[in-house]
């Protein structure tokens, strides 16, 4: 046996949206009630076990045998099931070396992460089956208690047979789309670097990170009051029955002389600025309702496991035209910053459920509770967090790719990018907190949204007008900026030549080390690292202001698979953030044996010892990966698709800062 395909349906009461795999297989009411399988490509075997038959014992065994590659479509959930399956305990889960996931090698060809769409996508023969969904609903949740159901919370086998037997063909179903995707994408092989890169995930995601359920449950607790005594001084105030209601809040401001047409963050923020003292103190107030750090504290509580730690936080490839990760569950990636001078006093006070004190000393306490959120990930006994993350880590790559000289050198400097972005454009020295300094805010604010072909409009959406900028100020910053960065904007136009040269040619074009191919109806762009970028269905096409652009299908802003636009600079910022990625993931590997717990966006946290060297992990991080040696227009590969041309350039600069603490914070 080399191969083995693999799904499975299961029940549990435990909600697995909302509590993720981890924590739904540990309900004592966890089953697996159909195991469908597929030895080297052969027939669909399927086992009923809700119905007592037994899954054959080499197929047990190759489960654990990491000399056989078991393939399912989102295989952490076929690992974990089976993980308790087969007895094993929290924390102890079947090695993820051997296992393979069609989903993740589906987003790596910028393919759906589902396999309904995938089938569509690749107009497959055997599709999933539509009333799978309505089928799973039936047996694999809880159900209302009913006279017509004599009052059972479960559906049986034997409830609805033919519903059953319904049920086992969609099992067998899936495997046999699961592997039709697999023949599908065979041309298409994922590196095997990447799933080196998937299995470390995995390790991470079996890891988990230990929570303070003291400081979860407590600031649950205190946000209710919270909430509670808020909405009643609210009220007060307007004499509304419900002033949470944007209606009926939009009603009484209009009636008092305030029109406004939205009630968002942003335009309560502008509200509060211009209005009369009575009607600001209800702005305020709802300012502060407004505050969602409940819900990741409620997310803790769901997904927290039997050992007292979060697992399934991170889902590799989330993002499929960079390969980035997306957040699952308490979701790390949009955590609020911490502020507080006194962060642990603050904490304390929420441990203890002290609202009084929290409300006398903080005053807003739904902001407390969330500049808290971060602490509630604590290192386990006897050991300390240490946090490690990339400086300016996209500013660095693309200025390497770039090769703009003046940016290699702050770094090589040691220098503020922002500050020396600032100087670059206005011709000054600026210095942080020091000369020229008020200039600082504007190199930052054009560092972060003109990168990427960005212009009037990305400073607005950046903020630009908030933090101060005036409109008139917005497109000589513009200018400023392009002018200072040329070596940048002459790799977003060399990047889009070559795009539209391979996809208008189905031919291979080179440019600044990256390689551009057009290739059965894919656009492959392959990083230094040897990771492609896949593109689907490619064709040149019209832009909104007639001009020539490419376009490719893909998941758009509306979540829906559609054809989509793209042009140099995007595909800069493709290529920039996938580069990004690949930094960490080299990071990861080199750190791998230091306990990784949580990685969020460039930052990695790892749980250990406290006497390890904080400067030794630093340094570690911040060495740049082979790939990265040098940069220029690859003459030849290798095997595995990697660049071998070392053009005489300088490496990529990495530098990571780091601390130590106690529990997760901003430092």
């Amino acid at each position: 046996m080399k191969t083995l395909s693999i799904d499975i349906e299961t029940y549990s009461s435990i909600d697995l949206k909302k509590c993720g795999v981890y924590r739904y297989v540990e309900s004592p009411d966890f089953e697996v009630l159909l195991f469908s399988y597929s030895v080297d490509g052969g027939a669909v075997v399927n086992v009923d076990l809700a119905c007592g038959e037994c899954i054959p014992l080499e197929i047990i065994h190759a489960l654990s045998d990491d000399s056989v590659m078991k393939f399912a479509f989102n295989a952490t959930f076929e690992r974990v099931c089976l993980s308790r399956y087969l007895y094993h305990p929290t924390g102890d889960y079947l090695s993820p070396d051997s296992w393979y996931c069609t989903m993740v090698w589906s987003a790596y060809m910028g393919l759906p992460l589902s396999l309904e769409g995938i089938g569509a996508v690749l107009n497959l023969d055997k599709q999933k089956l539509t009333e799978g969904k309505d089928l799973v609903k039936y047996f694999c949740k809880p159900c209302a208690p009913t006279k017509a159901n004599g009052g059972r919370t479960r559906n049986h086998p034997s409830d609805a047979p033919d519903k059953w037997a319904k049920f086992k063909q969609y099992n067998v179903r899936d495997v046999e789309t699961e592997m039709e995707i697999q023949q599908k994408l065979s041309k298409f092989p994922v590196p095997e670097f990447v799933w080196e890169e998937y299995h470390l995930d995995q390790e991470i995601n079996d890891r988990g990170v230990r929570l303070d359920m003291r400081l979860v449950k407590a600031a649950i607790d205190i946000d209710q009051k919270s909430r509670t005594e808020l909405l009643s001084l609210m009220q007060k105030i307007t004499s509304l029955e419900n002033p949470n209601s944007v209606p009926q809040m939009k009603g009484w401001l209009a009636e008092n002389g305030l029109e406004t047409d939205s009630l968002d963050k942003k335009a309560v923020v502008e509200l509060i600025k211009t209005s009369d003292p009575h009607l600001t103190d209800a702005l305020v107030l709802r300012q502060q309702l407004a505050k969602s750090s409940v819900k990741k504290y409620q997310a803790m509580e769901n997904a927290v496991c039997e050992d007292g730690r979060a697992r399934g936080m991170f889902q590799f490839y989330g993002a499929n035209r960079t390969g980035r990760w997306a957040g699952r569950l308490i979701q790390l990636q949009n955590l609020p910053q911490n502020h507080l001078s006194d962060l642990a006093v603050a904490r304390e006070l929420v441990r203890c459920g002290n609202y009084d004190g929290v409300k006398m000393l903080y005053e807003d306490v739904p902001d407390t509770l969330s500049q808290l959120i971060r602490t509630a990930f604590i290192p386990k006994t006897d050991t300390t967090f240490y946090v490690a993350d990339f400086s300016a880590i996209e500013a660095r790559v693309i200025a390497w790719y770039a090769d703009e000289e003046w940016r290699k050198q702050v770094f090589a400097d040691g220098k503020d990018i922002y500050c020396a972005s600032a100087s670059q454009m206005f011709g000054v020295p600026v210095e942080k907190h020091g000369i020229n300094g008020h200039l600082r805010q504007k190199g930052k604010i054009a560092e972060l949204a003109l990168g990427y072909g960005g212009s009037v409009g990305a400073l607005k959406a950046m903020g630009a007008i908030e933090m101060g900028l005036a409109e008139e100020e917005l497109l000589p910053l513009v200018q400023a900026w392009r002018g200072a960065n040329p070596s940048i904007v002459d790799f977003w136009w060399a990047v889009d030549r070559a795009v539209m040269d391979a996809v208008s040619h189905k031919t291979t074009t080179q440019t600044h080390g990256i390689t551009f191919r057009c290739k059965s109806g894919m656009l492959f762009i392959t990083l230094p690292s040897g990771r492609h970028l896949a593109y689907v269905k490619p064709k040149v096409g019209t832009n909104q202001f007639g001009g020539d652009c490419i376009t490719y299908e893909g998941v758009g802003g509306t979540k829906k698979w559609e054809r989509l636009d793209s042009y140099g600079p995007k595909f800069v910022e493709n290529i920039v953030q996938a580069t990004a990625r690949d930094v960490l993931c080299y990071a990861m590997k080199t750190l791998r044996n230091c306990r990784i717990v949580m990685h969020v966006h460039d930052e990695i946290v790892i749980e250990a010892n406290p006497k390890m060297s904080l400067e030794a992990v630093c340094e570690q991080m911040g060495r740049t990966p082979p790939w990265a040696k040098g940069c220029g227009s690859p003459v030849e590969t290798s095997a595995e698709g990697r660049s071998t041309d070392r053009a005489d350039r300088r490496d990529l600069l990495l530098r990571a800062d780091g601390y130590k603490c106690e529990f997760y914070m901003k430092d």
